[in-house]
């Protein structure tokens, strides 16, 4: 294995916490995941509503017409029942997940704590936290103690090679810094604990020690087992962030289940009373000034259900798509990047 002479300091491919929020569009941002799916979709709703208004005021629109609005409001309600059909699909496929044989079950609960107990063993402490947020500091203090161990076993050596691990070392010192940061501050949340683990860039400081530690033989024993002990850390981190993210996974569209359930029949009732203001012979049925503004209402309360999938499918799939890759597999990175080299090199 050849390493690219020049290479500097190995930079992560990702972007850690602190960096990606200061650098991205902060408001895409909160829209895609860090803002509360609820008020994410009350705005979207709103806005909704305004649309619909400020078109009416354009005269782009117009309420006049009963056909066409009892064909529209026709339109949502087979729209919402398809929804709604769709909607439970996803709360019984969640819910198979969860019925499981007493064996299958055994399974799953003796992997969760094995992976408990790995961590008590990696960490000195008598039981692992329960609570995400508290379980993750755990583990970025044990990566931190044991980056630092990593860069005292090679401060005396002075080849370039132990140069780079040091400043790895260092690295990773400030990425789990600044993890922790973003974790000590008040009312942070299930979520934020899963946010912030996603963008801890665990993957490549993997990746990175595996290089530095097979790279080259010049190391001392002493180093191989920091490089050893660090990369288990890393690991159960890892362990972590994908149990977390299955989790919160679960939780949150069996909620959205239940939320589109509750705004879908508001949703059928809305569209159902849209018919009936155009339902008499004689025209509407209440004052064509107030027409307007009483169909958009109903109209919105139409679209919730929608917002609402949209606002949570939005940052599922946003999770899901930053953690696709398990281990050190950095899919987002363009293979000219570096920060390493590598070439075969065949056996004889």
């Amino acid at each position: 294995m050849d390493s690219a002479e020049g290479d500097g300091t190995p930079e992560p491919s990702g972007e850690n916490f602190a960096r990606r929020v200061s650098s991205r569009n902060r408001v895409l941002e909160w829209v895609l995941v860090d803002g509360n799916r609820l008020v994410v979709t009350f705005i979207a709703t709103v806005l909704f509503l305004v649309l619909l208004l400020v078109c009416y005021s354009l005269g782009v629109i117009a309420f006049a017409n009963a056909n066409s609005i009892t064909r529209m409001a026709s339109g949502m309600i087979a729209g919402t029942f398809s929804l709604v059909t769709l909607v439970v699909s996803v709360n019984q496929l969640i819910l198979s997940q969860e019925f499981s044989p007493a064996g299958e079950f055994r399974d799953r609960l003796g992997g969760v704590m094995d992976f408990r107990r790995d961590v008590e063993g990696v960490t000195g402490v008598p039981a692992a936290p329960a609570e995400p947020t508290r379980l993750l500091e755990l583990l970025v203090a044990a990566v931190r103690h044991r980056a630092d161990v990593l860069a005292d076993t090679v401060v005396e050596h002075d080849e370039e090679s132990g140069e780079r691990v040091v400043e790895y070392a260092t690295s990773v010192i400030d990425s789990t810094e600044r993890i922790e940061t973003a974790l000590d501050q008040k009312g942070v949340t299930a979520f934020d604990a899963l946010s912030a683990a996603i963008e801890y860039d665990n993957d490549w400081q993997l990746y990175a020690a595996r290089h530095l530690q097979n790279d080259t033989s010049s190391f001392s024993g002493e180093t191989d087992h920091a490089f050893d002990e660090l990369i288990e850390a890393l690991q159960l981190f890892n362990t972590a962030q994908e149990h977390f993210k299955t989790v919160y996974l679960q939780r949150e569209l069996t909620r959205f289940s239940q939320l589109t359930i509750y705004t879908g029949v508001l949703a059928l009732l809305a569209a159902i009373l849209i018919i009936p203001l155009y339902g008499d012979l004689g025209g509407a049925t209440i004052s064509p000034a107030y027409l307007p503004y009483v169909v958009s209402l109903l109209a919105t309360v139409v679209f919730v259900p929608l917002a609402l999938l949209a606002s949570y499918i939005l940052r599922t799939t946003t999770v899901t798509r930053r953690t696709a890759a398990i281990g050190p597999m950095l899919p987002q990175k363009d293979p000219e990047e570096g920060p390493f080299e590598v070439s075969y090199e065949g056996t004889d």
